[in-house]
């Protein structure tokens, strides 16, 4: 007990009350940490006192990959691509969108569908539910399954977290990654760049093909759509942004087909020309 001008305080108390709760922060901490790397000292101050967001890519849980995806997203809306202002094409692919999720791999996840004007074949998807697709591919697809077939291929690659691990590699082979993780802003500049210029691995390309054929299926969408457009871009030479990020090969279509014929039932939505030309008709005249 100390006595200090009138003011009586039990040290020992009080120790117990502010030490042990330090203790157990500190020890908490370590432990969510990943082994140190060699040579290499974890400094806990900037995370104690500094409130420095850090993310572990290797376990990054659901709220923090949307909570990632949602700044990479201000991102690239910000400084890299322009959305298209039609809310009547907006609303139709956030609907076949939404449609395709449902009976995705990740469903629980708050997808967001983004049209971006440019007239490039192009898509691609970020971290968190968020995919973009090009004016140029809504109008090079001949009907609503082969865009289905995109949109869904471009879910099978979140469903397959490829982005996260792509980023984990990236951050690895730049030495920015430390033993405490990777820092936020460090996170989403890897994030927009690997989003829009990253070619995709053989591997991640055929895995997003069997989800999304998947998804696109169990939706009740025609598979064939994901076979047409493959092939539509290939045989004409269309597309260059879409092959460089998404190469597409006889082989995967060949591995496209073997799986259609291995289904004993699929739906045939989705392959009525005029119907999706109806739906994209205020697209055609701007």
């Amino acid at each position: 007990m100390m006595h200090w001008k009138g003011f009586s305080v039990n040290y020992s108390g009080w120790r117990r009350r502010w030490f042990y709760p330090l203790i157990s922060v500190v020890v908490a901490l370590s432990v969510s940490l990943t082994a140190p790397l060699p040579g290499r000292a974890i400094d806990l101050l900037p995370l104690l006192f500094q409130g420095v967001q850090v993310f572990q890519l290797s376990n990054i849980s659901a709220r923090q990959e949307v909570d990632l995806g949602k700044q990479i997203n201000q991102q690239i809306l910000s400084s890299q691509v322009r959305l298209y202002d039609n809310p009547e094409i907006n609303r139709y692919v956030e609907q076949i969108g939404q449609r395709l999720v449902r009976y995705s791999d990740r469903p629980n996840l708050p997808y967001t569908f983004q049209v971006v004007d440019n007239n490039a074949v192009n898509a691609f998807a970020t971290l968190g539910g968020y995919v973009y697709v090009h004016t140029g591919l809504l109008k090079t697809a001949d009907n609503e399954a082969e865009l289905a077939s995109v949109i869904a291929h471009e879910i099978g690659h979140i469903g397959g977290k490829h982005l996260v691990n792509q980023m984990r590699q990236k951050a690895i082979a730049s030495g920015v990654a430390t033993a405490a993780g990777l820092d936020r802003n460090t996170a989403v500049g890897i994030g927009v760049e690997l989003a829009l210029n990253r070619p995709r691995s053989r591997q991640d390309e055929f895995d997003a093909d069997r989800r999304g054929l998947r998804t696109l299926i169990r939706t009740g969408y025609a598979p064939s759509g994901m076979v047409s457009f493959m092939q539509k871009l290939l045989k004409g030479g269309s597309g260059p942004a879409f092959l460089s990020t998404h190469p597409a090969t006889s082989d995967r279509i060949s591995a496209l087909k073997r799986s259609i014929n291995n289904q004993s039932n699929y739906g045939s939505y989705g392959l009525d020309g005029n119907a999706y030309r109806a739906n994209i008709r205020s697209l055609a005249r701007s």
